[in-house]
């Protein structure tokens, strides 16, 4: 590609490239000397199941690696332990080692579904900290002022409100910054929320006579409820491990305002049509469902593939268009005894506690073969066949052992 041609495929999406001017003649260096530019993405595996909102900067990550640069993703096994305070407004929990390396298995299958493995540079964090001697971690830290560090606005907000701050969050920004060093990048990837982080790290390979690191911020993308960030505590997440017709389904339950982001981050729809998209939407000449519809099967067949697309829109058609039951539903195997309502949920794994199953029949989110059940002290009597619904798109049915 040309230089122009690799600026728009990086800058589609991005929030902030900076400086920019410093990309264009890194780019322009790696064409004339046909020099891949070291590409990195830092992630910390603090949980096994990643969402859509994770992979918006793996596939600003995977848009260089199509552009023959080298991909560079940092496992923060080490950084993990501590916690990205990036954003919070109280710590984040600390994990064990163990912990974090148990996520990493997850973590890297679910990357490699947009990754191309043999390609990525893969590495761990904790091959340098872990040989670190205490000297070292001074020298580290005396890198950053106090002062520096409370321009945060998260850090400043706390320190305002006087919510603790403890000393390892402060470390954090210095640890991926140093990652940037120690692997020699040109550019760094990250969420709006890493910017600070970026920076630092451009500090440091400057102090150390590196020359520093492009930043390259993409948007967060909001869940599906188009007003917070995707996240799977919120519950407005599509998770890269749903099947495809849950993708689908839950796609299609994105408010209309979001269709553009979701289009520019997730797809790879060209430029061009989705502006006749958004041209076609403003004029009225396209239908919002239509489009909906296109957006859910993009998202599917490229994490899923196009037949599992079809066959998802097929199923979505079949339950949400002409109120039949899915073809393919999972099923649950139990005595027939009865069984308290709330342990079935638990079960059928539509709950994760009894009072998350208890807020959902309160919510008149459950259904047996299609009656809503409003009591959670039901004790319901199983039946061969029947069928427990939660929400719009989760069923499963209830075979007699």
């Amino acid at each position: 590609m040309t230089l122009e041609e690799q600026l728009a495929a990086i800058k589609r999406g991005a929030g902030d490239v900076f400086p920019e001017e410093e990309l264009v003649e890194k780019l322009k260096r790696s064409l004339a000397e046909k020099r891949p530019l070291r590409v990195k993405l830092g992630v910390d595996p603090t949980a096994t199941d990643l969402h859509l909102g994770h992979m918006v900067p793996l596939l600003k990550l995977k848009t260089f690696q199509d552009l023959g640069h080298q991909a560079v993703l940092i496992i923060g096994d080490y950084t993990a332990m501590l916690g990205d305070p990036s954003g919070r407004n109280k710590a984040r929990p600390q994990l064990t080692h163990e912990q974090v390396m148990a996520n990493c298995r997850t973590y890297e299958e679910q990357a490699f579904k947009i990754l191309d493995r043999s390609r990525t540079e893969v590495v761990f964090n904790g091959s340098w900290f872990s040989k670190m001697e205490f000297t070292d971690v001074i020298a580290l830290l005396s890198r950053m002022t106090l002062a520096r560090m409370l321009e945060r606005e998260d850090f400043a907000n706390r320190y305002k409100n006087e919510v603790p701050i403890g000393l390892h969050e402060l470390v954090y920004p210095l640890m991926q910054g140093y990652d940037s060093a120690m692997i020699r990048a040109d550019v760094e990837l990250g969420g709006m929320d890493q910017k600070f982080n970026i920076l630092v790290g451009r500090d440091i390979q400057r102090e150390i006579g590196q020359e520093p690191q492009v930043g390259i911020c993409v948007p967060i993308l909001l869940g599906t409820d188009g007003v917070e960030k995707m996240s799977k505590s919120l519950g407005n997440y599509i998770g890269i491990q749903d099947s495809p017709a849950q993708m689908y389904g839950k796609t299609m339950s994105i408010p209309d305002e979001l269709m553009d982001m979701y289009f520019e981050l997730l797809t790879e729809v060209p430029g061009s049509e989705l502006e006749e998209i958004r041209t076609g939407l403003a004029a009225g000449t396209l239908h919002p469902r239509d489009v909906k519809r296109r957006l859910a099967r993009e998202i599917v067949g490229r994490f899923h593939g196009p037949q599992a697309a079809r066959e998802a829109e097929k199923e979505f058609d079949l339950v949400f268009v002409k109120g039949e039951l899915p073809e393919d539903m999972p099923e649950l195997a139990i005595g027939s005894e009865s069984i308290w309502i709330v342990e079935l949920l638990r079960l059928a794994g539509f709950a994760a506690s009894n009072g998350e199953a208890r807020r959902l029949i309160q919510g008149g989110g459950v259904r047996i073969d299609g009656e809503q059940v409003d009591d959670a002290d039901l004790d319901w009597v199983p039946k061969d066949g029947a069928v427990l619904q939660v929400g719009k798109r989760r069923f499963i049915k209830v075979v007699l052992k």
